[in-house]
């Protein structure tokens, strides 16, 4: 590359079905991906399969903004579905950007930084572009630093669990924990959840890490029963991954066989996203309850509500997304009104997460709200504190928060 020249190095990804076609279709989709990049470029630019599903292009003499207007008509026109044996295909491309010499004086360095961007277009969504920045890559390194102690900290036990109590709204009783885990780093510090979970989702890591929680959080649910509290029910969150996995069901009969809790305290949040594969959902959701365990659909009027997965699952509970609860207008009241009525007539409980003030507290019990959780009750709290807190608030065999 002659160092006088301005070049922009950008670097492709092509998320489809793509990797389930084989040849020879899958080459002639390929092909017709290819055409599609070449009619998006000019005649001096030059287009190269990398491998797989990702395409590098190296564009001549342009500028910032030229690259990222060509990087937009890529994505328009990768927008319209291919037609293969009668089968439409719909392509979401990723696309980062480098720039020369910014970005880098060779092309060993350009594409790289163009890598680094393109995965953060896929973290933005996908069908999208991006430029490399070093503000860009230094996130990214923290983030590939914590991929690494995610996959050590499991076997180091840096893991715990915190639990939020659920009360029963009318009655004041604690019925029940919600387990939430913690990552203490040794090093790092406490690191949020909202940092690490999504990259143990991408990894796939959030299946062992999910089945620890599930095993802890039962443990500690039987160890609280046999301390006193024989009601107590727990709650665990189920990520999309784990839901999708094939031994989803004997894991969880294997688990509370093990620690022997009885499987009606046992509550599975699973969220809307879940019931975008209706049939397969259904299916796993018949196979649970026949466990005995509970379903609630968590953050219900945030993603991909439908009357009619409701109609169809088996569904316990609705938790109410708290960001309802944190903007208490007019719209958001009507919003919950709505919910709690839909629900009580589908014979379905609704739970209300996010509760803080006693505003909260009395709009929800006028609208016969079965259950909430939230800091005016307790924020989530370590083992040894929820021990005390249930001493605290013993009543007959549970809790009372009065």
């Amino acid at each position: 590359m002659r160092k006088s020249a301005l070049c922009s190095s950008i670097w492709i990804d092509l998320k489809t079905s793509m990797t389930r076609w084989v040849t020879p279709l899958g080459d002639v989709l390929l092909q017709a991906v290819a055409n599609r990049l070449i009619c998006c470029l000019r005649k001096e630019d030059s287009v190269s399969r990398l491998g797989g599903d990702e395409f590098a292009i190296f564009l001549t003499g342009v500028t910032h903004r030229e690259a990222g207007e060509i990087a937009q008509r890529i994505i328009t026109s990768m927008s319209e579905s291919i037609t293969l044996d009668h089968i439409e295909i719909f392509i979401t491309p990723s696309i980062g950007i480098s720039m020369y010499p910014d970005d880098g004086d060779d092309i060993e360095a350009l594409l790289k930084h163009a890598d680094v961007a393109m995965y953060l277009a896929k973290e933005q969504g996908k069908n999208n572009y991006q430029f490399f920045s070093e503000e860009l890559h230094q996130v990214l390194a923290k983030k590939l630093q914590l991929e690494r102690e995610l996959r050590k900290a499991l076997d180091e036990k840096q893991f715990t669990l915190h639990y939020q109590p659920k009360i029963h709204l009318q009655t004041g009783q604690i019925i029940g924990m919600e387990a939430l885990i913690r990552w203490d780093h040794p090093d790092l510090g406490l690191i949020p959840p909202i940092q690490f979970i999504p990259i143990a989702e991408e990894t796939g890591l959030i299946v062992p890490l999910g089945e620890w929680v599930m095993r802890t959080a039962c443990q500690q649910t039987k160890a609280w029963q046999e301390a006193g509290f024989t009601q107590l029910a727990v709650a665990v969150n189920i990520s999309l991954r784990q839901f999708m996995q094939n031994n989803l069901i004997e894991m969880i009969t294997s688990i509370l066989e093990e620690t022997g809790l009885a499987p009606q305290y046992l509550e599975l949040e699973i969220t809307e996203s879940m019931a975008l594969n209706v049939d397969y959902t259904i299916g796993i959701l018949n196979r649970l309850k026949a466990l005995g365990v509970s379903i609630s659909i968590d953050d219900f009027g945030t993603g991909y509500s439908s009357l009619s997965y409701l109609s169809q699952f088996p569904i316990d509970r609705l938790k109410i997304d708290q960001s309802f609860l944190r903007n208490l207008n007019p719209q958001n009241q009507a919003i919950i009104k709505t919910i709690i009525h839909m629900a009580h007539n589908m014979k379905i409980a609704v739970i209300a997460e996010g509760v803080e003030t006693h505003e909260h507290v009395d709009f929800l019990k006028e609208q016969l709200c079965n259950e909430v959780q939230g800091y005016f009750y307790s924020k989530p709290l370590p083992t040894k504190e929820i021990d005390s807190f249930l001493q605290v608030n013993r009543y007959g065999e549970s809790g009372s928060m009065v």
